[in-house]
């Protein structure tokens, strides 16, 4: 059922895309969207979205020669810019000389310098660690929709959204002189916005037993974002 969900959901997709477009734009789309780019809607972006609302295929960008440059994804929603590509060894790494070395990352740094942040996966984790390449769209996604004003995020005020987003970008519990610290706020300021992201089950209080030493980002705090 999902399989088909999918195949159903793509085929409109992608067919609404090519009627959009003409001669080589048009052409670019038949030619550059191929098993690979497919491969990764199906196992990593699918499974996360549930849908292609703001996913653009073969997405047309000008690099600063005002050269024509095709991304294999483009996803525009309200909150910000991403470039997703599905990089195989053979074609991106292997007969690559130093001069398409060279434009490739220069191409990334100026699409950054744009306000594009640049995600690449490897046809070899697509293909048999899909898991790892969602863990990771999650991490670079889901923190920016907190800049969503959907209604569900109403309850949030922006100082507590920033919050979230620095308590998601931690490798360890968060504690409250992390927020006074970062944010340049009073204890209590800082404790009160963790305290209400824990009323909402994003994140989880860590206790010695005595006193509250740090809260956790919930497991699916990440999921939670994306489903926004």
């Amino acid at each position: 059922m999902e399989t088909t969900t999918f195949e159903a959901a793509y085929e409109l997709w992608i067919g609404a895309h090519a009627e959009q477009r003409t001669g080589e734009r048009r052409g670019r789309l038949v030619r550059g969207h191929q098993y690979a780019e497919k491969l990764l809607l199906q196992h990593v972006w699918w499974p996360l979205f549930g849908n292609f609302d703001h996913l653009h295929p073969e997405y047309e960008v000008m690099d600063w020669n005002r050269k024509s440059q095709f991304m294999d994804f483009a996803y525009t929603p309200p909150f910000g810019r991403f470039g997703i590509e599905c990089d195989g060894y053979q074609s991106h790494v292997k007969d690559m000389d130093r001069e398409r070395f060279s434009y490739a990352l220069n191409r990334d740094n100026y699409l950054t310098g744009m306000g594009w942040k640049m995600i690449h996966f490897s046809f070899d984790d697509i293909q048999h660690r899909p898991e790892l390449c969602r863990m990771l769209l999650q991490l670079i996604v889901g923190p920016q929709l907190l800049r969503s004003p959907r209604s569900e995020w109403a309850v949030l005020t922006l100082f507590e959204k920033e919050v979230l987003r620095l308590a998601c970008q931690m490798t360890k519990p968060i504690r409250t002189k992390d927020v006074s610290s970062y944010f340049q706020v009073g204890f209590r300021v800082a404790r009160n916005a963790l305290r209400k992201l824990c009323t909402i089950d994003l994140l989880t209080p860590i206790s010695n037993g005595t006193y509250v030493t740090g809260y956790q980002v919930n497991e699916r705090t990440y999921e939670k974002l994306i489903l926004l």
